[in-house]
């Protein structure tokens, strides 16, 4: 009898016993920034603890804080006109006493068409509220993975994207994933970049007005209180599954808070 072998993706070795902290790029520090943050903060406690080298974390934003922010975002009253990217590291590195970084610009490429300083990462995280800034990642995280180098060589992508009560968490591979022999699943090497696979659907559902909320009331009728945080544990569990079991099934998922619906993403 013929039977389907189930489709798998195999976490990157090193992932799971490196030499050094695995350097995280988390661009965004916003609604879902800041809660991935924590989350990653979560997560790096809990590798160390089970004998792991742990996270480095770059948190890239721009943007400052404004009272718009306070109540939906990690941000208190008294941190206002601070970089978030600032006034969050900040605060994890005196909890949890890492050294995590703090980048006050974009992820971007500058007039000249230079990458970013740091733009390499094993792992990037994108959490960013624009189609454009997604393409501008992916075009960045094309260019890094050609430029052969072994220290913080780009491994994968986790895009979280949403609109006022619906979202997604995508996962994808830089390249290719060396994957072990299996009788058992059907091994997949590379998953696709979300600019790549969906494209077409993310510049259809750009928003036609992007001008910031000028008070948290007005934010919230962009955005529902809680998808935010929705997506970052459902997000952040995908990538804590990459590390603890060493595999995965599902590349993400498209989730709908309004009507409680979840509906996963298989690798193939």
């Amino acid at each position: 009898m013929n039977t389907t072998k189930t489709a798998v993706h195999f976490t990157d070795n090193y992932l799971l016993n490196p030499t050094n902290p695995i350097s995280v790029n988390l661009i965004g520090a916003g609604g879902t920034g800041s809660k991935v943050l924590t989350a990653l903060m979560e997560i790096n406690e809990s590798l160390i603890a089970l004998g792991h080298a742990g996270l480095q974390v770059r948190l890239w934003d721009d943007d400052v804080i404004t009272s718009a922010n306070l109540g939906r975002q990690r941000f208190a009253e008294s941190e206002t006109g601070l970089y978030k990217s600032v006034a969050l590291i900040n605060r994890c590195n005196r909890w949890a006493g890492t050294n995590w970084k703090a980048k006050t610009v974009k992820f971007e490429k500058d007039n000249f068409g230079r990458l970013p300083e740091e733009a390499r990462a094993i792992i990037t995280i994108t959490c960013v509220d624009n189609v454009q800034a997604r393409f501008g990642v992916a075009e960045i995280l094309k260019e890094t993975s050609y430029r052969k180098h072994y220290q913080d060589e780009p491994k994968y992508w986790l895009d979280f994207g949403n609109s006022q009560d619906t979202g997604q968490v995508l996962l994808s591979t830089i390249g290719e994933i060396k994957q072990p022999n299996s009788e058992k699943y059907q091994t997949v090497a590379s998953l696709p970049f979300v600019t790549d696979e969906f494209g077409e659907l993310l510049k259809q559902s750009e928003q036609e007005d992007s001008t910031p909320s000028c008070s948290l009331a007005e934010a919230l009728e962009h955005q529902d209180l809680f998808i935010n945080s929705s997506l970052t544990q459902m997000g952040c569990s995908l990538l804590w599954n990459l590390f603890r079991r060493g595999m995965t099934e599902y590349k993400g998922f498209f989730h709908n808070l309004k009507d409680f619906r979840t509906h996963p993403i298989k690798v193939a």
